[in-house]
């Protein structure tokens, strides 16, 4: 582990490497992202006490998006990296086409500050398959863990298009009680029970499927339960990249902190609203300047309850 620490612990930790992702709307020609960046910010501006661990390339170190996630409070922890993630997206008919520029290199486990293990929350936020499996032991044994699970579901080479890497058991599934993944990282026909056959005896499984919504799988030993919940309509599509991040931070935010999803009575269907809510932000503008705070999220559930109640109310009089 790193150093001594000596500031008030983070509540929630967030840990991997930024990537670099390829654009022409900004003129460096690159944007800060990886679910690190989103989640920590989404957390962060959720009212948690946040922390990150990031690993970048010497290009990306001084990025004003850290500056921005400093901003809002986060505690960050830069590891600039020899070779960091660099990524092409391209959106195309058939779905998002994902070049691999550089593949970038495994984040020490020794960048951990002295102290952190002891954190309640932690999400473990690989890119480019780049925690390794020691990264699984650092929380401590009652934290709460959330894993994205796509940066370990990609196969990467410096200049090929990335390639899915079937799911598989590895110690990040064996601990994680929150895990995220979108359906665009599976392979089509892939089946739930060969994703929940994965996961740990008490754990849920957030499997994403955009504007259509997704499923919360919740595996209680041997059995295992599934709600459905609706996306949450968002005011327009400019970018979705982060999504599937944020709605993971949301949803972890809300199994630390009970407070953000009052009334919930420990159900999953106030914090997936919570998570579907934040997510819609994310989709109207590019890169982190969607990711919303915790006012704007309640407002617009509140809104969809109204509306809810008001299409009932025309139902019931038509």
């Amino acid at each position: 582990m790193g150093g001594q620490y000596t500031r008030a612990l983070p509540t929630v930790v967030f840990a991997g490497s930024a990537s670099r992702d390829v654009t022409a709307e900004d003129p460096r020609g690159w944007r800060l992202g990886g679910a690190v960046s989103y989640g920590a910010l989404a957390a962060a501006r959720l009212g948690m006490r946040t922390g990150a661990i990031v690993g970048v390339d010497s290009v990306a170190a001084r990025a004003a998006e850290l500056d921005l996630l400093r901003m809002e409070g986060v505690d960050v922890i830069v590891v600039e990296l020899a070779n960091g993630p660099v990524f092409d997206n391209r959106e195309t008919a058939d779905g998002r086409v994902q070049h691999c520029l550089d593949a970038g290199e495994p984040l020490p486990v020794g960048a951990v500050p002295a102290g952190w293990e002891a954190t309640k929350g932690w999400v473990l936020a690989p890119v480019a398959a780049e925690l390794p499996d020691s990264w699984a032991g650092v929380p401590g044994p009652d934290a709460v863990i959330g894993l994205s699970w796509q940066g370990l579901l990609r196969t990467l080479s410096s200049g090929e298009v990335v390639r899915r890497r079937p799911p598989a058991a590895s110690p990040f599934l064996e601990r994680a009680g929150i895990v995220g993944v979108s359906v665009d990282d599976l392979d089509a026909g892939t089946q739930i029970d060969s994703l929940t056959a994965l996961l740990g005896p008490e754990s849920t499984l957030l499997l994403t499927r955009g504007a259509a919504g997704g499923l919360a799988i919740s595996r209680l030993g041997p059995a295992s339960s599934v709600r459905r919940y609706p996306a949450v309509r968002a005011r327009e599509a400019a970018d979705p990249t982060g999504a599937g991040d944020v709605f993971l931070a949301a949803f972890v935010a809300a199994a630390i902190d009970a407070s953000l999803t009052p009334g919930s009575g420990g159900g999953l269907g106030t914090p997936l609203r919570l998570a579907a809510t934040a997510a819609s932000f994310t989709v109207e503008r590019p890169g982190l300047l969607g990711v919303p705070g915790l006012e704007m999220v309640r407002r617009r559930m509140n809104q969809g309850r109204v509306e809810t109640r008001s299409a009932a109310r025309d139902a019931r009089s038509g």
